[in-house]
């Protein structure tokens, strides 16, 4: 990729350096499994460990490479596993190309599926694309059960919408189908959303005292990248756009002091005890990029114990206080 290494964020380091949309799931195994982009795009790997710690030293497995043609040859973003049903699952985006039409990549979103106990063993079965109302740029998919139901939030292209990508939500009649209504439920539409691109995508879900949260990534990949934050009562019907609610303003973006640009892509897991929630997310130590920055390859993984306000929202500003706790 062409760009030195640089980690150091004013004594703050990565958990892992150059993996970027990272995604921790911690199993009944008592294994945390990590997964996130690779700085050639063009493979899926996956490594575990007992403790957050260890998954800095992992030995990753590489479970799936791009195909040498088609839809599955480029850009391999944002690899998410998880575990539904007995199965293991992992949720990709990929495209046939690497060149852009209007600004724009042709990425679709793939499903993996390995039956195995273990997934760092065992087949890897293609389940194919997942397949949405529009034959569109598309891509971050990601999973959660809500009261009984499976959903899907993934970001997508809308032909009739002027910009990159919208966040949308639909059920699931199985781990690679989606079934019935497709809701948007966000749009990039204030100024910190639309920096560069119009952007709404890296969608991640979070459930706590009555309410769930979706945290989400917005604007160029720079260090305008922010994340930003909708909420729902938990009673809500999640398919209907107004029970989402959307912060103002972004509620985590570059941090000069503590030398963090462009955060976002982010995801949730848990403590080994699993009574405290861990935030996961990648950003860069640096502000100045040469070329793309798509493909400079610094954006590293840190996770931060996530802290909550008073009124019992997510506190990601304050979280990003304790990363010390998860460094070398």
């Amino acid at each position: 990729m062409g760009v030195q290494q640089r980690t150091k964020a004013d004594g703050v380091m990565p958990l892992i350096e150059q993996r970027a949309d990272p995604h921790i799931y911690r199993h009944s195994d008592g294994y945390y499994y990590f997964a996130a982009s690779v700085p050639e795009y063009d493979r899926i790997e996956i490594r575990r460990g007992r403790t957050i710690e260890e998954l800095r030293q992992a030995s990753p497995a590489v479970i799936w490479r791009k195909h040498e043609s088609g839809l599955l040859s480029a850009n391999i973003w944002a690899p998410e596993i998880h575990h539904i049903d007995g199965k293991w699952y992992v949720y990709f985006a990929a495209a046939r190309t690497a060149e852009t039409n209007d600004g724009l990549f042709d990425h679709r979103m793939f499903v993996l599926e390995n039956g195995n106990a273990n997934p760092m063993e065992g087949e890897w079965e293609e389940k194919g694309q997942i397949r949405t109302a529009w034959e569109s740029f598309s891509l971050d998919a990601t999973t959660f059960e809500h009261r009984g139901t499976r959903y899907l939030v993934w970001a997508q292209k809308d032909p009739g919408i002027a910009g990159n990508s919208n966040l949308y939500i639909s059920e699931m009649g199985n781990p690679w189908t989606l079934t019935g209504k497709q809701t948007m439920i966000s749009k990039p539409e204030y100024d910190w959303e639309t920096v560069g691109f119009k952007v709404n995508e890296g969608a991640a879900f979070l459930r706590k005292d009555g309410r769930v949260f979706i945290a989400y990534s917005a604007s160029a990949t720079d260090a305008n990248y922010c994340i930003g934050l909708l909420e729902a009562d938990a009673d809500a019907d999640l398919l209907d756009v107004t029970s989402w609610r959307k912060s103002p303003a972004p509620v985590l973006a570059t941090d000069e002091k503590l030398g963090l640009y462009g955060p976002g892509h982010n995801s949730f897991t848990v403590t080994e005890d699993g009574k405290e929630t861990l935030f996961v997310f990648h950003a860069r130590t640096y502000k100045e990029i040469a070329g793309d920055p798509l493909y400079d390859p610094n954006r590293h993984t840190f996770v931060a114990e996530l802290q909550w306000t008073n009124d019992g929202r997510p506190d990601f500003r304050s979280s990003i206080a304790t990363l010390s706790r998860f460094r070398s």
